[in-house]
């Protein structure tokens, strides 16, 4: 057995069937196939799973039972693994208090070179931190922000206490809460309070110090009596937000307002350090400059005490840079940052890492960039691979493809037709093989000839928004627009804030979670439930609600949902099994019904292709259930099953489904948000098809994107740039795919030109524009 090899032997995670591969180590391995053709399965639920259970495994009990348990995947065996680092993309969490800074550490470091060269002399680093009590501002506590109650939200000055005058939906009439007010023997309490006297209005608003006996269940409990504005402030702003449920933290925005903290001005610090500086910025004007700008900044400092620290500072801003974030600053907060910016944030902090013989584990690095930066990405693999790591990619884009050591095809196709490895080899021979990634890699890139003429403009005129620099940009009506441009170019402000400003009736499709509701599946959000509930009902002569996993048909022990969750606080929350009845949410008594030889479980298990030939009868019903199932299918998620968690969908997953929801419409303004996200290169194609029929319907079609295909397949494209943040904000472009390639300042252009060259494929080894012969 080779140590130069991970050795994987029966893999059966979700669809895999019995998979066996070796995946060399020290190399760039990219893991391709349509989406739910495996490819997930085997890098993340089985590879990396097991290298990161297997680590816990080395922890005494004590520590493992503070670390999140990770099963063991269906597995016959994995020899030759390393410490996994899996690099997704799931959104960074931390709340106000975490910041680009924070998470790649180079605040971290800006500190530690104010607090050795900064004049005067304030303190130790910590003495820098928003989010260490030296250092934070003593009035928003390092927020940058305060939270006030509002007032005029929450009270109805033209009413009483006995009559309603608290609008908080715990403070109704009859509530503990209005208890401690309407029995405290201090107010009239069928007074309107507009006619409290001030010493009563003080009271009620800011009083203490007094007890007030309530009655409760039969008993007198003496409760201390707090004014309206000291209990709001107490119950919902002084609370740690990660301890409050999201149902409070909706009630507490509903009753504040924020605004910029009066005293630090948003800095976050407190006066002591925003008064000192280094080469005569303070340490916030150092944050509020995109990363670009920053390092113009910091290299201009020549005190021989902070050169060591400036120099970490200045390598760990270039990977930034490098990486296509520059236009980022380290005070925005990791909560604004999109899917593919977090991953590629989180990549940054790794680089710097001096650790070899790491496995690094990334999923669909190159969403969200720009051609041109899935090049800076490509640099960044090598880079973790030349340290001496196996790096496995999980990858559509044909750039980063190009750069792999090795490449594992999976497929065929998508669900139960896919888990198997239709090829593993080189990039060459990927390029030869007859899958649909190698079919779809020997395809030339096609730019439109024949272009629609435009049946009106909606026109965006004079836009400042964020980086915008005074637009005025022409969409055109009854055609397929494609905006682009670098990351932080401004594409999505000219679009979300610029044209669904004016024309806030188009329908709008992004990447936004489609529920945040654990219940919610690919039947209930498509309204295909309620028709299966009550066709099963009808077959079966019983309710309809016998057929809900939320009402009496669920099971007991996981009420409904087919699998527990154990919330582990600040680490990430670990879901397993019901061990009752086996996943399939419904009780014995409901799964004893069927409808055709099949019960509702085994219906929800369907993909929503199988299901399409399930439900075959003609009835009215049925024919409504096909019909939401050919629009899924139509946008490449006929692998998705009826019954699947919205909460597990990939963001690129949750656009197609809403799109699926709104396809069949005439005469609308459609906007789609990077549609292609996560797609295979052959569903694109289909994707394009979509984009096609409803222009022929009448509709006008704008799709943020950065996809060759999608961008060379439009009428009209409208070209960002040049660079990413204060470098961006200009139209460099607006015409046909055909011009795009003749225009001297587009990079898009320059890529589009080199990559559809003289229509041949791109092979192997060619950089953009490089053709053998």
């Amino acid at each position: 057995m080779s140590h130069g090899h991970i050795e994987i032997t029966g893999a059966r995670e979700n669809n895999l069937k019995d998979v066996s591969l070796r995946i060399p180590k020290r190399q760039i391995t990219v893991f391709t196939g349509v989406s739910g053709s495996g490819k997930s399965s085997l890098v993340f639920d089985t590879i990396a799973a097991e290298a990161q259970r297997q680590l816990n495994e080395t922890f005494t009990t004590f520590v493992r039972n503070r670390l999140p348990r990770y099963g063991q995947p269906n597995v016959d065996t994995i020899e030759n693994l390393s410490a996994a680092i899996v690099v997704d993309q799931r959104r960074l969490r931390g709340g106000t208090r975490s910041t680009v800074g924070t998470i790649t550490d180079i605040y971290a470091l800006l500190r530690l070179l104010f607090s050795r060269a900064g004049t005067p002399f304030v303190g130790y680093s910590n003495a820098f931190s928003f989010n260490d009590p030296q250092g934070m501002c003593p009035n928003c506590e390092g927020l940058g922000r305060t939270r006030e109650l509002d007032l005029e939200s929450f009270l109805d000055r033209s009413k009483s206490l006995a009559t309603g005058a608290l609008l908080h939906p715990h403070f109704n009439v009859g509530s503990w809460y209005w208890k401690i007010y309407a029995e405290s023997g201090l107010f009239d309490n069928d007074r309107k309070l507009e006619d409290y006297s001030e010493q009563e209005w003080h009271m009620l608003l800011h009083g203490s110090g007094t007890k007030v006996p309530l009655t409760w269940q039969g008993g007198t409990i003496n409760s201390s009596y707090e004014g309206l504005v000291v209990k709001f402030t107490r119950l919902y702003l002084k609370k740690d937000e990660a301890e409050m449920s999201e149902a409070n933290r909706e009630i507490r925005d509903r009753f504040t307002h924020s605004t910029t903290c009066s005293l630090c001005g948003g800095a976050r610090l407190n006066q002591a350090a925003l008064g000192c500086t280094v080469h005569g910025h303070t340490i916030n004007q150092l944050a509020a400059m995109e990363a670009t700008e920053l390092r113009r900044a910091l290299a201009a400092i020549d005190d021989p005490v902070a050169a060591p620290v400036v120099a970490t500072l200045l390598e760990r801003l270039d990977d930034l840079i490098t990486i296509g974030l520059g236009y980022l600053s380290l005070d925005r907060e990791t909560s604004t940052l999109s899917g593919g910016e977090a991953q590629r944030v989180k990549m940054v902090r790794h680089l710097a890492s001096s650790l070899t013989d790491m496995l690094y584990v990334f999923d669909e690095p190159s969403v969200g960039l720009h051609a041109r930066d899935v090049q800076r990405l490509n640099t960044l693999l090598r880079k973790l691979r030349d340290k001496g790591n196996t790096v496995l990619v999980v990858e559509h884009d044909p750039d980063v493809i190009e750069i792999a050591d090795h490449v594992v095809d999976l497929g065929p196709h998508a669900g139960t037709d896919g888990g198997e490895v239709v090829y593993q080899g080189t990039v060459p021979g990927l390029a030869a093989a007859p899958t649909l990634t190698g079919r779809h890699l020997r395809q030339p890139l096609r730019v439109r000839d024949e272009v629609r003429v435009p049946t009106g403009w909606m026109t965006v005129r004079n836009a400042t928004m964020r980086n915008l620099r005074d637009l005025t940009v022409r969409f055109p009506c009854g055609v397929l627009t494609v905006v682009t441009g670098v990351a932080g170019s401004g594409k999505s402000t000219l679009v979300h804030e610029g044209l669904l400003g004016q024309y806030p009736k188009a329908v709008t499709i992004d990447q936004s979670p489609v529920s945040t509701s654990r219940r919610s599946n690919t039947a209930t959000y498509t309204g295909m439930l309620d028709g299966i509930r009550k066709l099963f009902a009808s077959a079966n002569k019983v309710s309809p609600s016998l057929f809900s996993s939320n009402s009496k048909g669920a099971c007991e022990n996981c009420q409904g949902l087919g699998v527990l969750y154990t919330d582990l606080a600040f680490l990430e929350g670990v879901t397993s099994p019901c061990e009752v009845c086996q996943g399939r949410r419904f009780g014995p008594e409901v799964l004893r019904h069927t409808l055709r030889g099949l019960s509702i479980s085994d219906v929800l298990g369907l993909t929503a292709r199988q299901a399409r030939e399930f439900f075959t009868a003609r009835s009215r019903a049925e024919e409504r259930i096909r019909e939401v199932l050919r629009s899924i299918d139509e946008v490449g998620l006929g692998y998705l099953t009826l019954g699947q968690p919205l909460s597990t969908l990939s963001g690129g997953e949750c656009q197609r489904l809403k799109l699926a929801n709104e396809l069949h419409r005439d005469s609308a303004v459609y906007v789609l948000d990077e549609p292609t996200t996560g797609l295979h290169m052959s569903d694109v194609g289909r994707l394009l098809e979509i984009f096609e029929r409803l222009v022929e319907h009448g509709n006008s079609v704008v799709v943020i994107e950065h996809n060759l295909e999608v961008i060379g397949a439009a009428d009209w494209v409208i070209d960002l740039g040049p660079g990413g943040g204060s470098d961006g904000g200009r139209v460099l472009f607006e015409g046909t795919p055909a011009e795009l390639m003749t225009a001297p300042e587009s990079a898009t252009g320059q890529f589009l030109r080199r990559t559809h060259g003289s229509g041949e494929p791109r092979r192997h080894g060619d950089a953009p524009g490089e053709r053998r012969d």
